[in-house]
């Protein structure tokens, strides 16, 4: 298998994310801005297959109508030029200071109305690209402090907001589905919305639940000290997996951003599989697009940045084919079946078993050998896992 991209592996890259000028809270730019036609070339170059952004990464907050238009038009010649698309778009409710308590549940309400216009706005120019995903981080829908934000009506808001967006794509026809983005704080000291579960239980209370699924992070889940290949599954298997961003993270600290891979290698392993395979026995995949949600670090120029851009792709490539020889190899499926990994798929009670036929049989617990898990009955994970780390490494 090629480490070489195509447009076939789906990736693409957001334009705040090569934009991305090195400034932190602790010191200023590193490097000048990209203009989004260098951007849009390059990253056909490169092997990407999508651009993705903000209204504000392609003209600035603000900006006149002409300005707007202006900016809007290069891109489309760029994309044009080179068969970019554009699978995705999101809209800035975080940077402008009148964003500063958030958009959908900022306390004020003209802020609120403020919010939902400039999105809508968005959601046209997302339409007229063929954006099929609009994702929605709510980066400043949150708080600092206890007293300062009544939770519960600012998740009512947050619900009042997103069900208007579904009333509005679907009477305009767009086929435009939203993916909330976790996060579990940063840059509020509490987000609304935290993690893959609470968004997935927020989205069971709006009125068009089936336009709106999730678009987790690596470094988000991480942040929040959990397993991103197992939120990743969660997600596929409630079907609600409409987006992904992938990064890397160290451990329980800020938002890295770094390079896909350079953070938890073993998860990135895992959830390559999990994206390319299914699951030990196959099963649902992803086949939407391989997002790239990164940060090139402040100390590279331009060239590392494109350095960058091509280790993401790389990075996912090589485990991608990693994967396949673990999935391939005769000792891994006699492991996986030692350690009865193929048998949570078998139902617990039998076809047509009831409560009464399950407390009638005594051999699920009367006569049942619990002693014999005492010493015994090991589960085989640790060499299975090192099965996995083997291939990962190449030794295999």
């Amino acid at each position: 298998m090629a480490a070489t991209p195509t447009r076939e592996d789906k990736f693409s890259f957001g334009l705040w994310t090569i934009g991305y000028n090195g400034s932190d809270p602790f010191g200023g730019p590193t490097r000048p801005p990209l203009d989004v036609v260098e951007a849009v070339t390059r990253l056909s170059e490169l092997g990407a297959y999508g651009l993705t952004f903000h209204d504000d990464d392609l003209f600035a907050f603000g900006s006149t109508d002409a300005e707007r238009q202006k900016q809007i038009d290069r891109l489309k010649a760029a994309l044009a030029d080179t068969g970019l698309i554009v699978p995705m778009i999101t809209t800035n409710l975080f940077s402008a200071p009148v964003f500063k308590d958030g958009g959908f549940t900022s306390n004020d309400r003209a802020v609120r109305r403020f919010a939902l216009r400039k999105v809508l706005r968005n959601i046209d120019l997302a339409a007229e690209l063929g954006a099929k995903t609009f994702v929605m981080w709510g980066g400043r829908e949150g708080a600092e402090y206890d007293a300062a934000k009544d939770i519960r009506g600012a998740l009512e808001r947050y619900r009042e907001a997103v069900n208007l967006l579904g009333d509005y794509v679907t009477d305009k026809g767009y086929d435009i589905r939203f993916a909330i983005e976790p996060k579990p704080n940063e840059p509020r000291g509490d987000i609304l919305l935290p993690t893959v579960g609470h968004a997935l239980a927020f989205i069971t209370t709006l009125e068009r639940p089936e336009l709106v699924g999730v678009n987790p992070e690596v470094g988000h889940e991480q942040m929040a000290g959990l397993n991103y290949a197992a939120g990743i599954a969660q997600a596929l298997y409630q079907g609600k997996l409409f987006h992904i961003d992938l990064n890397g993270q160290r451990g329980i600290k800020y938002d890295q951003d770094l390079v896909f891979g350079h953070g938890d290698l073993a998860n990135a392993f895992a959830l390559v599989d999990l994206l390319e395979n299914g699951g030990p026995d196959g099963g649902q995949t992803y086949d939407g697009p391989r997002h790239f949600d990164f940060k090139p670090s402040r100390t590279e120029d331009i060239s590392g940045v494109w350095d960058a851009v091509a280790a993401n792709m790389r990075t996912y490539l090589l485990l991608k084919e990693r994967a396949a020889s673990f999935r391939a190899d005769p000792e891994v499926q006699e492991a996986l079946a030692a350690s009865r990994v193929f048998e949570i798929k078998d139902p617990t009670l039998a076809s047509g078993e009831t409560y009464d036929d399950l407390l009638a049989d005594r051999a699920s617990y009367e006569d049942f050998n619990s002693d014999a898990y005492f010493g015994g009955k090991g589960c085989g994970f640790v060499r299975l896992n090192q099965l996995a780390l083997e291939h990962l490494l190449g030794a295999r």
